[in-house]
């Protein structure tokens, strides 16, 4: 069994079962990949996928439990490159990480800017997706880093760790009636047509559970996971928009009224995680602390000696999360 053949299952697997692809992605030959397969094969005695022809159809069940396994052995490889490189050269690597377009274009930018001028020979990536996008990039090794603010059930097997706290704003054109009544109340946006994000994207689920809560339903005409697009479509009249807070710039958006919404929506906590057993080198932990100060190289280490939930949820329960 060699190391090789583990990772071109893992990556065909990855690719859709496309071996061609597989090939082009990892600067080698189709031919070359499905004889190391075959080759594994041969020598486990089982089948790691089912075959039509000379077509690839499924894993099989065996292939499952190897495929996965096969994952964790090259992420322990990866590991002990990301050792070796720390001792020969702690401000050298690659970074990537995985979150919403919100995070991205809003809450990180000063971060990564602050980071790549303290670790200019660290090779940064930025992935977008949906959560569940984000926590399967996290738990296979694509990403080193998941930031995320909802749908942390698919984020079991991964270190979770609080970042701040953030809440929503409405935003109308001048001249809209809601810029003049007082206090906003749900009442009043529920007779408006919403313009909002994508269910399961920013925080989306505390603002359905709002109107739920007092028995109101809102009238979402039109869904976005991106910020601006939201906003631009507020500007053509289609709805009122209710956004991150965050994603309202006082100069660029200065055409928009901006009303303040914290009082009726339960305020959202965005999320930094990496998978188990992943050794963190020195600039990680210095982007982890850059993106949430009280997340200290102390305090990443107590929550991955942790062994559940419950455990790191008790580390945070004193600690007052800053607000964006």
């Amino acid at each position: 069994m060699k190391l090789q053949q583990l990772r071109y299952i893992w990556e065909v697997a990855h690719h859709d079962l496309n071996v061609s692809a597989t090939a082009q992605s990892l600067y080698t030959s189709q031919p070359g990949i499905s004889k190391q397969i075959r080759l594994l094969e041969d020598e486990l005695g089982v089948e790691v996928f089912a075959r039509s022809g000379k077509h690839l159809t499924r894993v099989t069940p065996a292939g499952e439990r190897i495929i996965a396994t096969a994952g964790e052995i090259l992420r322990k490889c990866g590991s002990i490159k990301q050792i070796a490189q720390e001792f020969s050269n702690e401000k050298k690597g690659t970074l990537s990480i995985a979150t919403t377009h919100t995070q991205a274009r809003y809450a990180l930018p000063i971060v990564i800017g602050e980071f790549i001028r303290h670790y200019p020979e660290v090779s940064l990536h930025m992935h977008q997706g949906t959560p569940t996008q984000i926590a399967e990039m996290a738990a296979d090794g694509t990403v080193d880093f998941a930031i995320a603010t909802e749908g942390l059930e698919f984020f079991g097997d991964l270190v979770m760790m609080p970042c701040y706290r953030w809440n929503r704003c409405v935003i109308v054109p001048k001249g809209h009636p809601l810029a003049d009544m007082g206090p906003l109340t749900l009442e009043a946006l529920a007779d408006q047509p919403l313009v909002t994000y994508v269910f399961g994207f920013t925080g989306r689920s505390k603002l359905d559970e709002a109107f739920h809560q007092h028995d109101l339903v809102p009238r979402v005409v039109f869904t976005a996971a991106d910020a601006d697009v939201i906003k631009t479509y507020v500007r053509l009249g289609l709805g009122v928009g209710i956004v991150a807070r965050m994603a309202v710039d006082a100069r660029q958006d200065e055409d928009l009224v901006v009303l303040d919404a914290s009082n009726l929506f339960e305020s959202s906590v965005t999320w930094i995680g990496f998978r188990r057993g992943t050794f963190l080198r020195g600039f990680m932990y210095d982007f982890i602390k850059s993106f949430a100060p009280h997340l200290d190289r102390e305090t990443v280490a107590r929550v991955m000696r942790c062994h559940n939930r419950q455990e790191q949820e008790e580390i945070f329960r004193d600690i007052s999360l800053p607000a964006y």
